[in-house]
């Protein structure tokens, strides 16, 4: 897949009301079937459905997000839409639930995420229902930059524990996705091991994988963030400041928040967050896991589309490898 960008900066004028300054990356093929999305686009449905944000500068983030492109509208919103077609009434209701969970989060967090603010529209050429919510001001986390961050550790430590303490309210984990079941995931890790060919070591990935998908289960579900992966960590220098993309808060293995460690840490700071939480063996082991259901597909999926993300998947990769050596 080939990666395409291109610098766009407009003046849209007439039906948008106010001049809009409309700039930024426009994202294309992370996925082969994605949908593109122009700030034109973000400002002629702006204009049409939320009107209170028209004449705003747009901003398209080249952000490491797979799920949806990403637009700053002024300087206190952002706008979020689907990079997949689906159906538009199911899409609508999925937006509701995540905006429910991320008001949700937002009670339980110690720090800051977003709010959610409305759903909009399918229109102008965009065939989906999308989204806005407050903007959060910071830099998303990085396994280069602060790897060896305890500050970090023990905040996002302090994070976990205090989504922990949520009241499932009688819910439990009842999707396909991850924190459930960890040997549900067999087919799509050999799909992964076979597109890692001549790219990773196969056979450590192969062997690591038979060991973690026999972990059992004995922690009761726990609220957890769902996907607390670096780009959805924000940090002011070494400290944690938000938490980004919290509509998946729900009832889950309470491992499974754990991939965080994996995804940013170096051993000694992984070994401080996990000391913070207490953690028993099997526990961390899980979470293990679920950080390799996760990277095994990052690297080879988005290898040429999305780079930040294929990093953060090697990366995990080989600390996990190491880890188990």
């Amino acid at each position: 897949m080939q990666r395409r960008s291109s610098q766009r900066s407009a003046r849209s004028t007439g039906k948008f009301g106010r001049a809009a300054t409309c700039r930024g990356t426009i994202l294309a093929g992370v996925h082969a079937d994605q949908i593109s999305i122009s700030p034109e686009q973000v400002a002629a449905l702006l204009a049409d459905q939320m009107p209170v944000l028209a004449g705003m500068d747009i901003v398209a983030l080249d952000a490491v997000g797979t799920v949806n492109a990403i637009f700053r509208i002024g300087s206190s919103v952002a706008a979020r839409f689907p990079l997949r077609r689906g159906d538009p009434g199911q899409a609508r209701g999925s937006l509701r639930r995540e905006a429910a969970a991320s008001a949700e989060f937002a009670l339980a967090s110690p720090v800051p995420a977003p709010e959610p603010l409305g759903i909009g529209r399918p229109g102008h050429g965009y065939p989906m229902p999308w989204s806005t919510q407050s903007w959060l001001p910071g830099t998303t986390a990085s396994p280069d930059r602060h790897d060896t961050s305890t500050d970090l550790a023990i905040d996002i430590a302090e994070l976990i524990h205090r989504l922990r303490q949520s009241d499932t309210r009688g819910r439990r984990f009842t999707g396909h996705g991850r924190g459930g079941q960890i040997s549900d995931h067999d087919e799509w890790i050999d799909e992964c091991i076979t597109g890692s060919e001549h790219l990773l070591d196969t056979d450590a990935m192969r062997l690591l994988w038979s060991r973690l998908r026999r972990l059992p289960r004995h922690d009761p579900d726990a609220m957890c963030h769902g996907d607390l992966t670096p780009s959805n960590v924000l940090v002011t220098g070494e400290r944690l400041t938000g938490v980004l993309d919290t509509g998946g808060f729900g009832a889950a293995d309470p491992a499974l928040d754990l991939v965080v460690a994996w995804h940013l840490f170096a051993d000694a700071q992984r070994a401080q967050l996990r000391d913070a939480l207490g953690c028993s063996d099997l526990q961390w082991e899980r979470g293990a896991a679920w950080a390799f259901q996760q990277a095994a597909g990052a690297y080879w999926y988005y290898q040429d589309t999305n780079p930040a993300m294929a990093r953060m998947g090697r990366t995990t990769l080989e600390r996990l490898i190491q880890a188990d050596a």
